[in-house]
């Protein structure tokens, strides 16, 4: 398996991650499934915005870019600051969200990328162990974490409420590359809210990508899916995307 080869460009991201870091909770994925996953740590980092005196509450689950699978694994709450900040600015509470990492090698050994199969075992955690609402499972990433929602969402459309992939390539081998499950994933997508965010000037991941994928979704039937191209940006457009008010009020309207 191939690693996702993307430009860390979104680790120099201003003032994403400059803000001042929210505390986060390390839970744990049950022994059981930790043993049945492949490429994600069977540690992950579970944010509370106000949700667990709300009783059931959403999740908002977010995968970071290549290079985020490098310890310690609390570097990853500045990635999710952002994120974090929306939902308090623009009153989105209470929820969760989750941070999962993807480990740099397989227990094979080989490099890794995100897995829906991995990511079903942490929702499946996440549900035995927290109040969620599994009617509201949402789920957003960058770059590889892209990726891994187009995968994700392509693969198990009935476990999530709305994705929202940022930058994302649609192959496992990275930008250049197309999964053969294109048809696929577009026909699984066509039964979920999509809104897709890409640069104009990306030039590691070209927005084409995240175009190609709404247009299949939308030839396959899908009348929830569409996307935003900010034509200045580039590989750094979560910037804009997760510091937009209309980023959250599309996400948390969504409800299976």
């Amino acid at each position: 398996m191939k690693i996702y080869p993307y430009i860390l460009t979104f680790l120099i991201c201003g003032t994403l991650l400059h803000a001042q870091p929210y505390l986060a909770k390390t839970s744990q994925l049950s022994e059981q499934r930790s043993d049945r996953s492949l490429s994600i740590n069977s540690e992950y980092l579970v944010f509370d915005l106000g949700a667990v005196a709300k009783g059931k509450s959403p999740v908002l689950i977010y995968l970071h870019g290549a290079g985020g699978g490098r310890p310690p694994l609390n570097r990853l709450g500045m990635q999710a600051n952002a994120l974090l900040k929306g939902i308090e600015r623009f009153d989105k509470g209470p929820c969760y969200v989750v941070v999962p990492q993807c480990l740099p090698e397989t227990k094979n050994g080989e490099r890794a990328t995100w897995e829906p199969a991995d990511l079903n075992l942490l929702l499946d955690d996440l549900l035995e162990k927290f109040p969620i609402d599994a009617k509201r499972v949402y789920l957003t990433g960058n770059s590889m974490g892209g990726y891994g929602s187009w995968a994700w969402g392509g693969h198990s459309p009935k476990r999530l409420a709305a994705i929202a992939p940022v930058v994302g390539g649609i192959g496992p081998g990275g930008p250049k590359d197309v999964t053969p499950d294109l048809k696929n994933w577009a026909k699984n997508l066509a039964k979920v809210p999509v809104y897709a965010f890409a640069g104009g000037k990306d030039r590691v991941v070209p927005a084409e990508r995240s175009e190609r994928m709404v247009a299949e979704i939308r030839k396959a039937g899908g009348k929830q899916a569409k996307i935003k191209v900010f034509p200045e940006a580039g590989h750094n457009a979560r910037q804009l995307v997760y510091t937009s008010e209309e980023f959250y009020d599309w996400i948390f309207s969504q409800s299976k």
